[in-house]
């Protein structure tokens, strides 16, 4: 009997727009990444059907776990107008650890899910390194993920990044925000810039309104465009957690889509507020792009971005230096930019 010929085998995968070859390639090749992101307590390797990870149960009395997920949204369209794949994983992780941090919790594994287009496998390994590069920042194992080939759904150079994140902490160090008191000290720790929020008002006012593109060399921003929009989302695992053995902090936010106004409240009990001081933190030049060009109000500015505080504590007066010279000898730039007082819960901007 001679061999099959391709018309006689059919229709495949493949003619349809699944490359299950490029995918076992890119397998191959996140590989070593993935495995650079391992702690103990990782009990599987890549390429199984479930991540196994064993808490360690001597630490905690009462562990909890705490989840959470996110995505990148619109800020991939950067990377797909600079054809550059391996930072938006970090923003990825960033959204994901930087959340339930804000509950006191260590990140310990991380799943991401990829769908592509049409999967080349080299741009696959560059966005899964960008979560390794999260996850080893963040402290966490990257223990599992799924990429999934949908030809017709995206088009043939887009994709799309979901995270998953399980931490966890002990019971009676759960942050909630419930012993906040008037006359707390609300420190902020700075944003490396949009981080991964406002993105679709950032590209309308620069693209659209602005007539930039990606390539356009902005000297305020000292940097093109591109180069700034793509700037990763910074993480706090490490400046954070050790803090939290050391100072009692009674609140913590991570500010992301709604910005300062929106995300402090969340952290609020019944019947206070917050008071923001304009000018005790650098707003960085973006931002004064963004809100030039597009003529923007001051307070949809500060419900759209973070404007420069990526990350905020709720302190005690009596800890709040202490807390701004530790945090600043782990590299972060730190500021005392409010206190709460009572009020209806919301924030105001005074100064």
């Amino acid at each position: 009997m001679g061999a099959i010929t391709s018309k006689e085998q059919g229709l495949t995968y493949a003619d349809a727009g699944v490359d299950i070859a490029a995918a076992n390639r890119a397998v191959e090749l996140m590989r070593r990444a993935v495995k650079s992101t391992f702690r103990p307590g990782v009990l599987t390797d890549i390429g199984g059907f479930g991540g196994l990870f064993a808490l360690d149960t001597g630490r905690y009395r009462e562990p909890v776990l705490v989840s959470g997920t996110d995505g990148v949204g619109t800020k991939l369209r950067i990377a797909f107008m600079l054809d550059r794949h391996d930072t938006v994983g970090i923003d990825l992780v960033a959204m994901c650890v930087n959340d339930i941090l804000t509950h006191g919790a260590e990140p310990l594994f991380f799943l991401d899910y990829l769908a592509v287009g049409r999967l080349n496998p080299e741009r696959v390994a560059a966005i899964v390194e960008g979560v390794a590069e999260g996850c080893r920042q963040a402290g966490c194992a990257l223990i599992g993920g799924e990429t999934a080939e949908m030809p017709g759904f995206y088009g043939p150079e887009e994709y799309d990044l979901a995270g998953f994140v399980v931490g966890v902490v002990e019971r009676n160090r759960v942050i909630t925000g419930a012993g906040i008191c008037p006359g707390d000290v609300v420190v902020g720790c700075a944003s490396a810039g949009l981080h991964a929020n406002g993105f679709s008002l950032a590209r309308k006012v620069l693209f659209d309104i602005g007539q930039h593109d990606v390539d356009s060399f902005i000297p305020a921003l000292g940097r093109t465009v591109g180069e700034e929009l793509l700037v990763p989302t910074r993480i706090y695992v490490r400046a954070v957690l050790p803090l939290l053995k050391r100072f009692a902090i009674r609140g913590m936010a991570h500010i992301t889509g709604g910005g300062l106004l929106e995300n402090l409240p969340r952290i609020l009990p019944p019947g206070l507020a917050v008071r923001l001081h304009r000018g005790s933190w650098p707003v960085p030049p973006v931002f004064h792009l963004i809100r030039d060009l597009g003529g923007i109000a001051e307070p949809e500015m500060f419900r759209t971005f973070n404007m420069g505080i990526g990350f905020a504590m709720v302190v005690s007066p009596d800890e709040a230096d202490q807390v701004v010279a530790e945090l600043s000898s782990h590299g972060e730039a730190v500021y005392k930019i409010g206190e709460i007082v009572r009020g209806e819960t919301k924030v105001s901007l005074e100064g």
